[in-house]
C-alpha cells in the first residue's frame, strides 16, 4: 500500500478511456474518486481519451469524452483502467504522455489489462506488476524485465500500481483511496457500493483449477469468522488447525487456496486494517490498540506499521482521525 498522503490538497484523478472500452473497468474508478459520496471526500475527477469520440464500448453503446490527453498535464493519479487488446500496441501518443506523468511524479494505475499500457509505456521495466490471471503468463513472456505476480489482487512498486482482473480493480481503488483519505473514508465508500472494504486473499483463489467443494471449506469460513473478532489473542498454526479439525498440512493448504494468503499474512493484514480503523475511530493509546489488535505491544505494531503502510502509528492518527 502506498504510504498516505499527509498533505492536502488531493491529487486530482483522470481516467483514461478508449475506443471498444469495457464499461465495467471504466465505471469501477468512477464509482469510487468520480462520484458525490455525501459527507465524504471528494475529488477533482476527469475522464480523457487519446482518440477522437465518439468511443464505442463493448456493451453495443458509445461514449462522449470531453477531455484529451492533455487533462493528464495537471494529474496526480492516473488510471488506465484496461486494454482492448493485448497484442496491440497502444498509441504513442497516449504512452508519451503516461511517462511523462510519470517523470513528474504522478501514480500510474494500470487496473486489469491496463497493465498492458504501462509495460508499453516502459513503466513496469525492473518492477513487480500484476494482472488479469488468464494474461499474467503473456505479459510475463513479452516483458521478461518485469517481475509478474499472478498470486495478487493489486500490488505498489514505487509509484506504479497494478491489478488483478475485473472486479480487482475495484479493490485496487479503494486500496488507493484507503492509501490517499485513510480507511475510515475507504470503509464508508465500501460501504455506500456494497462491498468488502477490503478482501483479503489474491486471485489465485480464481484461477481455473479442479477445487472440490467439501465441508472443508465450510469449517474454515467458520473459523475466519471467528478469527475476525479474536485477532487480539495469539494465534498459531497448530491450535488453528485443530480448532478447523485438520492436519497442519491440510488446514496450510486449504486456506492458502481459501485466501490466497499464507495463515501469518493474512493475520497480519486483518490486525493492521483493525489498528487504522482504532486509529481514526477512538482516543485509545497506542499501546491499548496494539494489544486490541493481537499485536502485544506497542513495538511490534510501530514495526509493522512502518513496514506495510512507511509511516508511523502517530502519523496515520494525525492525518486521519476525523476525517
Amino acid at each position: 500500500m502506498p504510504a498516505p498522503n499527509l498533505s492536502r490538497p488531493l491529487p486530482i484523478v483522470v481516467v483514461v478511456a478508449f475506443d471498444r472500452i469495457s464499461p465495467f473497468h471504466l465505471a469501477v474508478p468512477c464509482a469510487v474518486f468520480g462520484e458525490e459520496h455525501p459527507g465524504l471526500t471528494h475529488f477533482e475527477f476527469k475522464v480523457c481519451a487519446s482518440e477522437p469520440g465518439p468511443l464505442r464500448t463493448t456493451a453495443g453503446f458509445s461514449l462522449s469524452v470531453d477531455h484529451g490527453l492533455e487533462a493528464l498535464d495537471d494529474a496526480g493519479l492516473i488510471i488506465v483502467p484496461s486494454w482492448r487488446d493485448p497484442a496491440e500496441r497502444p498509441p504513442q501518443a497516449l504512452l508519451d504522455a503516461l511517462q511523462a506523468a510519470h517523470a513528474r511524479g504522478a501514480r500510474i494505475v494500470g487496473l486489469c489489462l491496463g497493465a498492458c499500457v504501462l509495460a508499453d509505456a516502459g513503466l513496469l521495466a525492473g518492477r513487480r506488476a500484476t494482472t488479469h490471471w488468464g494474461y499474467a503468463a503473456e505479459l510475463a513472456r513479452q516483458h521478461p524485465d518485469i517481475d509478474v505476480d499472478a498470486g495478487v489482487l493489486y500490488l505498489d512498486d514505487g509509484l506504479i500500481t497494478t491489478s488483478a482482473g475485473t472486479a480487482a480493480g475495484l479493490d485496487c481503488c479503494l486500496h488507493l483511496l484507503r492509501g490517499l483519505c485513510g480507511s475510515e473514508i475507504a470503509n464508508k465508500v465500501a460501504r455506500r457500493l456494497v462491498v468488502p472494504p477490503h478482501r483479503q486473499g489474491g486471485q489465485a483463489q480464481f484461477i481455473e483449477q479442479p477445487l472440490p467443494t467439501t465441508g472443508a471449506d465450510t469449517r474454515l469460513d467458520a473459523l475466519i469468522t471467528w478469527l475476525h473478532g479474536h485477532l487480539h489473542q495469539p494465534h498459531d498454526l497448530d491450535s488453528l488447525s485443530a480448532r478447523a479439525l485438520m492436519s497442519r498440512r491440510t488446514f496450510t493448504r486449504r486456506f492458502r487456496e481459501r485466501t490466497g494468503m499464507t495463515l501469518i499474512d493474512w493475520l497480519t493484514a486483518e490486525r493492521l486494517a483493525l489498528s487504522q480503523r482504532l486509529l481514526e475511530t477512538t482516543e485509545h493509546p497506542v499501546e491499548q490498540i496494539a494489544v486490541l489488535a493481537g499485536f502485544g505491544s506497542a513495538v511490534s505494531l510501530r514495526q509493522h506499521f512502518r513496514r506495510a503502510l512507511g509511516v508511523s502509528p502517530g502519523a496515520w492518527r494525525a492525518s486521519f482521525s476525523g476525517s
